[in-house]
């Protein structure tokens, strides 16, 4: 029991790491880009540049980089936590078919309708992903 209960809070603890390691990256991606947009504007302003004067038409635009990597971390989460989910559904189902085989065709539907609704989460979450970098 105590071994379970270790293996649980070490996968919460390395869950917690992952989300906080792509909230840093997001973070770092969105403020380092304003920040290196400030210092441009400063320099601009300082040689002699005037507002009205258009910006140089070569910088590529970084926000699509950025909105590339939310929506794969937004895929990849829903992907993990459904995969999760789909194991323990599966792990408990063969443990009720294994106490109770004579309502063994009871248990696998039940469990083949939420492992749809799990699976119908990961979908939203891609096409949502879609969404983002089609549209914005």
């Amino acid at each position: 029991m105590k071994k379970t209960l270790n293996l649980k809070i070490a996968a919460v603890v390395l869950m917690a790491i992952i989300a906080l390691a792509a909230l840093g990256l997001v973070l770092g991606l969105v403020l380092g880009d304003r920040v290196a947009y400030a210092a441009d504007e400063n320099a601009g302003a300082e040689s002699g540049e005037t507002a009205d004067q258009p910006a140089s038409e070569e910088e590529p635009d970084k926000d699509i980089g950025l909105i590339a990597v939310a929506a794969a971390i937004a895929v990849g989460v829903a992907a993990a936590a459904g995969a999760i989910g789909m194991g323990i559904v599966v792990a408990k189902s063969n443990e009720s078919i294994a106490r109770q085989p004579e309502v063994k065709g009871d248990i696998r539907s039940s469990m083949m309708l939420g492992l749809v609704f799990i699976e119908t989460a990961i979908i939203y979450a891609l096409i949502v992903a879609i969404l983002v970098i089609f549209v914005l």
